[in-house]
């Protein structure tokens, strides 16, 4: 299945896994670059000397190449620096414009990836040397960058980017949705909520059991609900007490929204958490885990079964090929 983007990347399987901020682990990631495909640590809420040690635990793990993702909403100098250091080899770039990082981690030799929500964002982030545009559907769990579906964006990007490769993101959990991709004009897929039911993700066993018994109906899109530490950030999550509560009170802004100051559970590594707070559910939260930010994409409904995450990407790959292949008889 290698292309343009794979051999840009130095994978074999145009899979990359999403950055899935609290849910990937160094094993996670080294699953997927080991079975060909792209693993991706989100590691922008990490100290420098904790995203070494992420780095250097997968590179332990996988002799193939895996990417760091920066969050721009927040300062992220220090680490695209300790990632340069290690020769992280893809840098992956997240809501705000990374514009004025760039220049540095192209002048070390990495390539460059940046997700948009819309033809005019992918535009200028090419004009602004971006290597690959990940093009993000309204579909895509966790924080989603534009309003437009997948299936109307990637054919827009593509339009507007020509010969950059293009990843397809939001809503795509299986090789039909992989092959619908590739017919739109994309490289590639970037997979988010599918990992989530990987072995190897560090969410608690409720949120992951979540994930299986969620329909394509049971997500939301929310404007600013979990947004307690990251503010005016849209995302969807799988519909839950704390959306039904406010959905009650009339859906007031933060600040008068329902219980707002009451803690629902604990994190070893984030402390108390109220009810709205962005936080992702790991295996060692305690509490209300319900009422908890569970974030997914409408292709929660395609996921049905955990899997080690090596299998879900040959799985997938496999899949395509078929979908693929019935296709060319007409």
């Amino acid at each position: 299945m290698t292309n343009r983007l794979c051999e840009m990347l130095g994978i074999s399987i145009p899979i990359v896994q999403a950055p899935m901020g609290g849910a990937t682990t160094p094993e996670l990631a080294a699953a997927v670059s080991n079975a060909g495909g792209l693993g991706t640590l989100p590691l922008w809420t990490r100290t420098p000397s904790e995203l070494r040690q992420q780095v250097r635990r997968t590179q332990e793990l996988t002799s193939g190449p895996f990417a760091v993702n920066l969050n721009m909403e927040f300062p992220q100098e220090e680490r695209l620096d300790a990632c340069l250091e290690l020769d992280v080899p893809i840098i992956s770039f997240f809501w705000q414009d990374p514009y004025a990082l760039v220049p540095r981690a192209k002048e070390a030799g990495a390539i460059v990836m940046h997700t948009v929500g819309n033809a005019e964002d992918a535009r200028r982030a090419v004009d602004h040397g971006i290597d690959i545009i990940v093009a993000q559907g309204w579909e895509a769990g966790g924080h989603v960058r534009g309003t437009v579906s997948t299936m109307a964006l990637i054919p827009a990007v593509k339009d507007a980017v020509g010969d950059i490769p293009v990843i397809a993101a939001g809503g795509i959990a299986d090789g039909r949705g992989m092959a619908a991709a590739l017919t739109l004009g994309a490289s590639g897929v970037w997979v988010g909520t599918r990992f989530l039911a990987a072995d190897e993700v560090a969410i608690h066993p409720y949120y992951q059991q979540r994930i299986l018994t969620t329909g394509e109906n049971d997500t939301q899109y929310l404007e600013d609900l979990f947004c307690e530490g990251w503010p005016d950030a849209p995302h969807r999550v799988i519909r839950n007490s704390t959306v039904l509560q406010w959905e009650q009170a009339g859906r007031p802004k933060p600040g008068t929204r329902p219980g707002e100051s009451i803690f629902v559970g604990y994190s070893p590594t984030a402390g108390d958490l109220t009810r709205y707070r962005v936080h992702t559910p790991g295996r060692y939260t305690t509490g209300n885990i319900e009422a908890l930010s569970m974030w997914a994409g409408q292709s929660a409904g395609l996921v049905k079964e955990t899997m080690p995450a090596h299998k879900i990407v040959t799985n997938m790959a496999a899949e395509t090929k078929g979908v693929l292949k019935g296709l060319s008889q007409f």
